[in-house]
């Protein structure tokens, strides 16, 4: 096990560190404390230990810097949970964990056969080539479902493209000042759509397209981007920091369209 999870003083260490590092020279030891679940006395006691160790340096008016030294040992431990996570992920979870999967041909139980990733959904086959692969823990048919253990390698997969097409709100004219060919040519670029609010909704009929999904389309934009399915999402403008909050949060790419008329 990693030397940051041995013990608690470590695991302290390595979390204090990585807050001098975010918010160096201010450094709110109250705030931190309050988040790691200690005494702001801790975290003093904890910095005072840093600052002998030479890994952070102090002008004396709790102002905190991190040092060479520091930045160091950060990068070091961070690299071990790195290591550490991996091998939990593809050796260990991967061995006990069973993923289901669609047979794309007759599967024995016991056969070694590859995975991939298509339209969000995992496929098991007898391809050459593929990087991740996987034990049957069952004979599946073709077209089956089929379980799959001691998944090993990298199932590849891109991230799917969102883009957010923002409506106007009835009060504003709502669908009829909507850029109808605009959406046409973006509703080309994905292969799903969902809608926020009635104008969006109409705006889409106009155009001849329904959406896949009316409620819900904040969490199917997320969960379709992660299994590496475009869409687009139609939405009234006072939706649309909620949405954005959310897709910046899970740290996916998005491209935001204004859709009103000029």
């Amino acid at each position: 096990m990693t030397n940051v999870l041995q013990s608690k003083r470590e695991s302290s260490r390595f979390q204090i560190l990585v807050e001098i590092a975010a918010h160096q020279p201010n450094l709110r030891q109250k705030e931190v404390a309050e988040s790691m679940g200690v005494t702001p006395q801790a975290i003093s006691e904890y910095i005072k230990e840093l600052v002998a160790d030479g890994l952070v340096t102090t002008d004396g008016r709790m102002r905190y810097r991190i040092t060479k030294e520091g930045v160091e040992w950060l990068l070091e431990s961070a690299a071990e949970l790195k290591r550490y996570a991996r091998v939990v992920m593809e050796e260990i979870i991967s061995h006990v964990s069973v993923w289901s999967a669609i047979a794309e041909a007759n599967l024995a139980e016991g056969d070694r056969v590859s995975l991939e990733m298509r339209g969000g959904l995992l496929y098991a086959n007898n391809k050459e080539g593929i990087e991740a692969s996987g034990i049957v823990i069952a004979e599946a048919s073709e077209g089956e479902d089929v379980g799959i253990s001691d998944l090993r390698g990298l199932i590849s997969l891109e991230e799917g493209r969102i883009i957010l097409c923002k409506v106007p709100r009835v009060q504003n004219g709502g669908s009829s000042r909507v850029d109808l060919e605009a959406l046409r040519r973006e509703l080309a670029k994905a292969g799903k759509v969902g809608c926020l609010g009635i104008e969006a909704l109409v705006a889409l009929r106009k155009v001849g397209r329904e959406p896949d999904i009316i409620w819900g389309a904040k969490e199917f934009a997320v969960e379709a981007a992660y299994h590496g399915i475009s869409s687009v999402i139609v939405s009234v403008d006072e939706q649309i920091p909620g949405i954005l909050t959310r897709l910046e949060s899970e740290g996916l790419k998005y491209e935001l369209v204004d859709l009103t008329l000029g």
